[in-house]
């Protein structure tokens, strides 16, 4: 099977995206938005971060269904079963345990004035009371809770996968209209209330997760997104702009608001996958490395994102020189990082490097 290289660009290019978009939420919509750090309210940040939340991380988990498709054609399920406890569970557990404490050491200091050390710091992260954001310290998965998600997401999808082959082996799903592809939108968004977990949702990420396995990984629902791409980007941009300005500027909190926020950011998967099919798919050197690259990448890239820009803040510059040197030195620290412990044996499995890959 030919491989379709623009599934795995769309992959990094999200995942590289995290580093101007966690540099924005330094100047989200105010002190308790959610972060580690915070500056002051930037309506130009705050309404880029709102802009690109919805659909960066639910194309992440399509895509993760999508490529679950072609790896269980080549694996059995218990070699899948092992590579994603490796690739996920593993850096979960090791992330958990020594990065993220770092982000509330951090967190600790700017908004708590600490002034303990880290050690003390590391024993209030398991015992402090917290809301799970650890956003003002305490315990938290922080950004590793998509790896969390996406093994547990991975390990139901495989069992459902396994029901339906036996019980319904001759599914067909390849015969959705365009305009039925739109309204999947609806069942993402009833989904959205199941296991629902500080806004991050098992029910939504698990559709996403099976709509790519059956649905969009279908070579004519791909010809029909590809087809139909103009008018998915016309319903994306309206929606952005909609959603954007009534959520940052007209304080829309409400289940209309929802809807939107959930037509949104399908309506971006459907956009991204039918243009990507044209512009994205290339294969280089550089989206080699990169393909390649982005689970640790996204692993790494938050901790030191935060360190830079506990730093940063202190610098008597205006926001664009501040956020161009965070963005750009946490995404150079971050390489520099992957590179060394890329090259350890089994501190590399840590950070779900797999070595054997050139």
């Amino acid at each position: 099977m030919e491989r379709k290289h623009y599934i795995d660009n769309l992959r990094w290019i999200a995942i590289l995206l995290l580093f101007p978009f966690h540099t924005a939420q330094i100047w989200n919509g105010g002190e308790y938005s959610g972060f580690y750090i915070w500056s002051h309210t930037n309506n130009f940040m705050y309404a880029f971060s709102t802009a690109v939340y919805p659909w960066y991380m639910t194309l992440l988990f399509v895509i993760a269904g999508i490529s679950s498709k072609y790896a269980l054609k080549k694996r059995t399920n218990k070699q899948f079963i092992v590579e994603r406890s490796k690739k996920l569970l593993i850096p979960f557990v090791f992330g958990v345990l020594f990065l993220v404490p770092v982000m509330t050491y951090i967190a600790e200091i700017f908004f708590n004035g600490y002034t303990g050390s880290y050690i003390n710091q590391y024993i209030l992260f398991f015992t402090k009371e917290t809301d799970l954001t650890g956003y003002k310290g305490g315990f938290t998965p922080a950004h590793l809770w998509f790896l969390l998600y996406l093994f547990v997401i991975s390990m139901i999808a495989l069992l459902v996968i396994q029901i339906q082959r036996k019980r319904f082996p001759k599914l067909c799903v390849d015969k959705f209209s365009y305009g039925m592809l739109i309204l999947l939108f609806i069942p993402e968004w009833l989904m959205l209330y199941v296991l629902n977990i500080g806004g991050k949702s098992i029910g939504q990420f698990l559709m996403l997760y099976l709509t790519g396995y059956y649905i969009l990984s279908e070579e004519n629902i791909l010809q029909k997104l590809k087809q139909y791409r103009f008018i998915s980007l016309g319903l994306f941009l309206i929606s952005v702009s909609a959603y954007t300005y009534l959520y940052c500027f007209g304080n829309m909190r409400n289940e209309l608001g929802t809807g939107l926020f959930v037509f949104f950011g399908w309506t971006g998967i459907l956009t991204l996958l039918g243009v990507g099919q044209l512009y994205l798919n290339f294969h280089t050197k550089l989206s080699e490395y990169f393909s390649h690259a982005s689970f640790p990448i996204y692993i790494i890239h938050q901790p030191v994102l935060v360190v830079v820009g506990f730093f940063a803040l202190k610098m008597s510059v205006g926001i664009t020189i501040q956020f161009l040197l965070i963005a750009l030195l946490s995404f150079t620290a971050t390489i520099v990082i992957y590179e060394v412990v890329g090259r350890i044996p089994y501190v590399s499995m840590l950070f779900g490097i797999d070595r054997r890959v050139k």
